[in-house]
């Protein structure tokens, strides 16, 4: 009876628990139990491939996160979990203090965080049911808000209350917030063509449709008859406007069905970011407003910042990525080639595999300005198995041409392994192709791997029983562990050009290369030291037993038909000389 009673009065939560140890599980579901006002329902989760799959799959009210179980980064898994937990709130545990650990947990996506060693029923109890209850408000507001934008309806105050408590929340954490304001162009034709009815209607089609591309976390409100708000919190810098700009512009531009009738629709967006453009929620809303209104002298759908730098750069940014998509469809993408030197034979081992874009004006754009733009936007991942492709053409080319050991290396980003399909799509290419794998070999740096490296490291062992070889890239300038190479199907590790410049100038560069090239020796690992320039550094990697170096030295990166040249140029002289 009791047990019954128990279960009418307390709220049922489903609960997802994040820790590699079942002592501290049982724990925590012990101090939960002991809550009288909820009962959870609890899933152990112990490792990352689990987490992964039950977050995608299955649906819980609150996240308990144990910050020891991680992939390499607390920072970078709680940024994950609060992505693809569809902002479900996250209570953070550790052995730190709360002074220490809050102020970067909460501005990094968590709920709440509680010291391990202070936990008690009530703190746990009290922390799960905060953390929910508050989800439930949130959910609520937006149904609330749904409503309104479904029947008309305009609240303008509950609008005013939800940004300042954002401008609150924004102050506290010192993070940035944005306000986009957005008015439908010549939305009174509508009204008059179709009536009042079906306007309301297409403007909840439309909010429908903005939720969708919308973190859970951003706020949606109907402020005007034919307006809409969205508060953006917790944003970086320009760049995270940008991309739900991109987002919203792109919702925008479809046509909605209203009524049978296919509305094309334009809109102008105004966008005022806190501290920036006002620390008020009046100011806000008016400078967003006036940045909407002069968006209104572009023609279609278009946007303003109030902020006219951020303006310019935002601009920069749409217009490389909406570039960079017509320049994987018109064929403006190339690869160069640098060749692998072998520093005891002379011989060309290989050669990276780099990629260039012919812009349509005649301008070579530089990798380092739209390769972080094609990673922001996604677009690096068709990119990257584009250049495999070209890469395995090339490759059958090569043995043609009288070079049937060049080994092809391609760079691999580390948004490849947030495609699910990554082993699959890679293996189907190489099958078409039709080559010998073993002459491939993927480049990858450790950040590739820093999302989930449980699936990094089966993605890597399954594409190495396929033949192909892997490279860690940039060793040495970031947290690379023996640990980390040991558990990894790794053959080959390049040296950073970092330290191979700082040769002659640097005693500490000297000693980092001798213990890169010992430790990856004694690991049974090929090295290639990166940009060689001078005598000087390619005597001293010699005299250190460096197995390839690869640099303006011997040859800068060039079309593949260089290539080609290059190579019989140095055959010619190699027959030459015997």
């Amino acid at each position: 009876m009791k047990d019954m009673m128990d279960s009418m009065t307390r709220k049922s939560v489903r609960i997802l628990i994040l820790t590699p140890e079942h002592t501290d599980y049982l724990w925590y579901v012990s101090l939960l139990r002991g809550c009288f006002e909820i009962l959870p329902d609890t899933t152990w989760c112990p490792d990352l491939i689990d987490c992964d799959d039950l977050i995608r799959n299955t649906t819980f009210e609150v996240i308990v996160w144990d910050c020891a179980l991680h992939g390499g980064s607390e920072v970078g898994f709680l940024q994950y979990l609060s992505v693809s937990g569809s902002g479900k709130p996250i209570l953070a545990l550790s052995a730190e203090t709360e002074s220490e650990r809050t102020p970067e947990m909460l501005i990094n996506g968590a709920a709440d965080y509680l010291r391990k060693g202070g936990l008690d029923v009530w703190s746990l109890g009290r922390a799960v049911r905060c953390a929910w209850y508050a989800d439930q408000v949130a959910d609520s507001a937006n149904g609330r808000l749904g409503c309104e934008v479904a029947s008309g309806f305009i609240n303008r105050d509950l609008f005013f209350d939800r940004l300042q408590q954002a401008l609150l929340r924004a102050e506290r954490s010192e993070t940035q917030l944005a306000l986009l304001h957005i008015n439908l162009d010549d939305f009174r034709s509508v009204n008059e063509s179709l009536g009042y009815q079906m306007g309301d209607q297409l403007m909840l089609k439309l909010a429908e449709r903005l939720r969708q591309v919308l973190r859970r976390v951003d706020a949606l409100m109907r402020i005007g008859g034919d307006e809409f708000a969205i508060i953006v919190e917790r944003v970086e810098d320009s760049l995270d406007i940008t991309q739900i700009i991109r987002k919203v512009v792109q919702a925008l531009n479809d046509p909605v069905v209203v009524g049978g009738n296919s509305l094309e629709i334009t809109a102008s967006l105004g966008v005022a970011t806190y501290p920036e453009a006002g620390d008020t929620s009046e100011t806000l809303l008016r400078r967003a407003n006036r940045a909407m209104f002069e968006a209104k002298l572009d023609t279609g759908t278009s946007y303003r910042f109030y902020n006219q730098q951020l303006h310019i750069t935002a601009g920069r940014q749409l217009k490389l990525e909406a570039d960079l998509r017509k320049a994987l469809r018109g064929r403006e993408l190339e690869l160069y080639y640098q060749p692998r030197v072998d520093l005891v034979t002379e011989e060309v081992r290989g050669v990276e595999c780099l990629l260039r874009w012919n812009h349509p004006d005649g301008t070579l754009v530089p990798p380092d300005e739209f390769i972080p733009a094609a990673e922001r936007s996604g677009l690096i991942v068709p990119i990257g198995y584009w250049v495999i492709e070209q890469a395995c053409e090339r490759l059958r080319e090569a043995a043609a041409l009288g070079h049937p050991d060049l080994v092809f290396a391609v760079n691999l980003s580390f948004r490849q392994f947030h495609d699910r399909k990554m082993t699959e799509t890679i293996f189907r290419i190489i099958y078409n192709a039709n080559v010998d794998t073993s002459l491939l070999e993927l480049e990858l740096t450790e950040s590739a791997m820093m999302h989930d490296p449980e699936y990094a490291q089966r993605c890597l062992r399954e594409l190495n029983q396929l033949g192909i070889s892997f490279a860690l890239d940039d060793f040495g300038t970031g947290f690379s562990s023996l640990s980390n190479l040991q558990h990894l199907p790794i053959s080959l590790v390049k040296i950073d050009k970092s330290f191979v410049q700082e040769l002659g100038a640097s005693g500490d560069a000297e000693h980092i290369i001798r213990a890169i090239i010992s430790l990856a020796h004694s690991l049974q690992m090929s090295v290639v030291a990166e940009g060689v320039e001078t005598e000087g550094q390619l005597e001293f990697l010699r005299q250190q037993h460096c197995d390839e170096v690869q640099g303006y030295y011997y040859a800068r990166p060039m079309p593949w038909h260089q290539l080609i040249e290059f190579l019989e140029e140095r055959n010619r002289l190699a027959c030459l000389q015997q």
